[in-house]
This record gives C-alpha cells, sequence and structure tokens, in this order.
C-alpha cells in the first residue's frame, strides 16, 4: 500500500539525497547523541514495515530539550542530506514525531514514553537485531 503525495510536495526518501538509508540513521543516531538524548532505541524495519527502514526511539529531560533534539535533527537533516524532514507534535514537545522518508524518530519525555512504550508495541523485546544504546 502507497500513499499518493500531491506532485507539488514530494515525499521524503533519503535514498535519493544520501544513497542509503543506512546514511540517513547514522545522521540521525549522531544528531540524538551529540544533543544528549537517553535511552536511544533503533529498530530496524526494513523488510518488516513499508513505514520506513528504521525507526528511532529516544528520551530528553524535559519538553524543552525534546523541542530542541527535534529541531536540530530535522535541520542537521536538512542540511547534510537535502530532505525535509516532517515534525508533529513540536508545540507540547512531550512525543515529537520526525519523518525523515526511511527513518523515522519518536522523541519523548519519559513518562510519556512509558505510558506510550512504542519498544513493546514494536516488538523491541522480541527482537535481537535492534539496536539500544545507553546514555
Amino acid at each position: 500500500m502507497t500513499q499518493m503525495q500531491p506532485a507539488s510536495v514530494p515525499a521524503p526518501h533519503a535514498s535519493d539525497a544520501t544513497g542509503s538509508a543506512a546514511d540517513l540513521h547514522a545522521i540521525v543516531m549522531q544528531s540524538l547523541d551529540d544533543d544528549q538524548a537517553q535511552e536511544i532505541i533503533s529498530i530496524p524495519l526494513a523488510g518488516k514495515s513499508s513505514i520506513a527502514d528504521y525507526m528511532v526511539i529516544a528520551s530528553g529531560r524535559s519538553s524543552r530539550q525534546v523541542a530542541s533534539m527535534a529541531q536540530k535533527l530535522a535541520e542537521r537533516i536538512k542540511h547534510q542530506t537535502g530532505v525535509i524532514a516532517r515534525i508533529e507534535g513540536l508545540p507540547a514537545a512531550d512525543w515529537v514525531l520526525i519523518d525523515a522518508g526511511d527513518v523515522v524518530v519518536h522523541l519523548f519525555r519519559p513518562e510519556v514514553r512509558s505510558f506510550y512504550n512504542l519498544e513493546r508495541m514494536w516488538g523491541f523485546s522480541d527482537a535481537p537485531a535492534a539496536q539500544a544504546v545507553a546514555h
């Protein structure tokens, strides 16, 4: 199943600009590390889902940090790949979604992350291929 995009708004695909989803994933992981994100988890989705090749989940200590990480990440992606990431949830910054095409990033405040528990929903506990990066 594919979603149709209006001709004037092409869907972002990192592979178009950088050559691979792995390159975009590396940019995301480095950016989150640089911004001191907590409990970074990367779940490979290639071959399992058509929404993206990677899902990255991380926490910030406060709404202010979550918002800052999201904005810096979107800027870095645009600067390094030319891809314009879509951002949802920035005003409240409890849960911010950054859709960069081949990589989808969820940034949470810790309490909100615990409540939604996306890792369990996506089978992280059963997915040995997922990477947990502790900070």
